[in-house]
């Protein structure tokens, strides 16, 4: 497969604040932002390919001083973001398209970061992670497992996401939050304990964070939240908003313990994002998880 040739964003269209220091020097940026508004399999809700833009958009608006790292820590990085390709279809070909994206993003020692779109994107985006990461480790935040085998007849599913991710050898799986799956997902979660390790979101008042983060120590780790993964009265606009989830807070606590745990945090995604039309208040916590999620993997060891 070629490599994708990377066309950046001008800053007045990019990840944070147009005025920001680095917004028009990706050349220097460690962080590289990859849009891509992914929907070809939503089961229930739609709206996650105009996802990433609404990000974008709402990410302009986030003040650049983050009160718990006590300075602009973006600076520290540096943040760039690609144009949004024209996703390839069927969803097979979309998988390899961001495959050689996520790809070619990492041979240039840069951290990528996928916007998604919906979570099926995950299994193409780790292809590359998982070629060149001996025993990856991949911390979801989810209300569902997405184990299944396929769904609906679309064996690249969304409903299928973490499935497909473990049929790379050597992957294992830490979920967080997870309170909606099938008979079938129980099963193939208790033939593969060895692989995958769950986080209940109904025993969420009785973990443990270190109990959570103790697999990631010392692996490479890649995050993929599914933003349906907060409780649904924080966060509506995803396809399948589910009661019993995490609240903001949390999730940082859990996202940053994991991150200064990990031996390195290697890439990210945060998808099933799906815009609600004048609440933006939505769209401004999406984009603030984002910057939350890339300085805690890559500002490690400064948290205050």
């Amino acid at each position: 497969m070629s490599a994708p040739k990377l066309t950046y964003l001008p800053g007045k269209e990019s990840f944070l604040d147009p005025l920001r220091a680095d917004a028009d020097d990706p050349a220097s940026a460690k962080a590289v932002v990859i849009p891509f508004g992914l929907e070809a399999s939503v089961s229930y809700g739609g709206g996650t390919k105009i996802g990433p833009q609404a990000i974008l958009a709402a990410s302009q608006q986030l003040e650049l001083y983050d009160p718990e790292f006590g300075r602009e820590v973006y600076a520290e990085y540096g943040i760039a973001a690609l144009a949004e390709p024209e996703i390839a279809r069927p969803l097979k070909d979309a998988l390899s398209q961001l495959e050689a994206l996520t790809g070619a993003v990492l041979d240039l020692g840069k951290f990528p970061f996928v916007l998604g779109g919906e979570h099926s994107l995950t299994a193409g985006a780790i292809r590359p992670f998982a070629q060149r990461f001996k025993d990856l480790v991949v911390l979801q935040f989810d209300a569902h497992a997405d184990l299944r085998d396929g769904y609906q007849g679309e064996h690249f599913s969304h409903a299928s996401a973490m499935r497909r991710v473990l049929d790379n050898p050597g992957v294992s799986l830490v979920s967080v939050g997870i309170r909606a799956l099938s008979s079938p997902e129980v099963a193939f979660y208790e033939a593969n304990r060895d692989r995958i390790r769950i986080f209940w979101g109904h025993e969420q008042a009785r973990w443990n964070i270190e109990e959570i983060v103790a697999p990631l120590r010392g692996r490479p780790v890649y995050v993929t939240f599914d933003i349906d993964g907060l409780d649904a009265s924080v966060m509506p606009a995803t396809g399948t908003p589910t009661p019993e989830g995490l609240s903001f807070p949390y999730a940082l606590e859990i996202l940053r313990r994991a991150c200064a745990a990990a031996d390195q945090v290697v890439g990210a995604d945060l998808v099933e994002f799906a815009p609600i039309p004048h609440f933006h208040a939505y769209d401004y916590t999406a984009a603030l998880l984002a910057y939350k999620m890339l300085s805690y993997a890559l500002a490690k060891g400064v948290h205050r």
